[in-house]
């Protein structure tokens, strides 16, 4: 099972602790990467941002996963455009599901009903699962590889934005008047999308969302990951790489 493979984190030649105040240094950093990285991109007649071309974020992803280091990523990537919007797309929403990749044929699915900021980086994540990292986690990191150095700024955003939530999620029980003060500060771009993101979740939560966020937790303790509750891990990669 690829689920016991070797840890990514035992592959890095950091390996400490995650602390907040690393966490809170590296989301200011990304904060800044958001707001100045937002405005080269496009947004619609409402000012949220939107991809303009999909295949291009993909031929990206693609390009980037040759780019990865060869101590994380040993496979070769095939180069395939495997990508597709999946018809479940209305479940997914109601489910909280971003994307999948499904085993048998190879393909990376999206919920193409997504709000746009979560589009390329979910792409790119479910990508990672075809290098073989089943780790949630782990596909995260290999995702944040992929996108985060990107020339593609729609891309480079997604990654950027995906990797300073993630930030705050993990500072925010321990100190909410940081975060609080990091939303406060976000560029007016990144309000707007940060709302939009907020009305399409509060448009699709309900009970089959809580019924499969339970379901999911399950599996993921029974195939010894964290379960989505903890999720810190990529909090542990992230501080490990950027070493903070």
């Amino acid at each position: 099972m690829l689920y016991f493979q070797t840890l990514i984190l035992k592959k890095l030649t950091s390996q400490n602790e995650p602390t907040v105040e690393k966490a809170k240094i590296l989301a200011l950093k990304y904060l800044q990467k958001c707001k100045e990285t937002r405005k080269l991109t496009k947004e619609d007649k409402n000012g949220i941002f939107i991809i303009t071309n999909l295949k291009s974020v993909q031929e990206e992803i693609l390009y980037r996963q040759t780019l990865l280091p060869e101590n994380i990523s040993a496979k070769k990537a095939l180069g395939i455009n495997s990508f597709k919007p999946s018809l479940f797309k209305n479940i997914m929403s109601f489910t909280g599901i971003l994307g999948y990749y499904n085993p048998f044929t190879a393909e990376s699915q999206f919920n193409s009903q997504l709000p746009n900021t979560l589009i390329p980086f979910t792409s790119a994540h479910e990508s990672s699962h075809q290098l073989g990292f089943a780790r949630e986690q782990e596909a995260n990191f290999i995702g944040y590889l992929i996108g985060i150095n990107s020339k593609n700024s729609e891309l480079r955003y997604s990654t950027e934005y995906f990797t300073l939530k993630s930030l705050l999620n993990y500072i925010a029980d321990k100190d909410p008047e940081f975060v609080k003060n990091v939303l406060r500060n976000y560029s007016s771009e990144m309000k707007r999308d940060r709302a939009y993101e907020k009305a399409f979740i509060l448009k699709h939560q309900g009970l089959l969302d809580d019924f499969f966020g339970f379901t999911n937790n399950i599996f993921l303790k029974s195939n010894q990951q964290e379960g989505s509750v903890t999720y810190s891990y990529f909090i542990d990669l992230l501080l490990n790489y950027e070493k903070v």
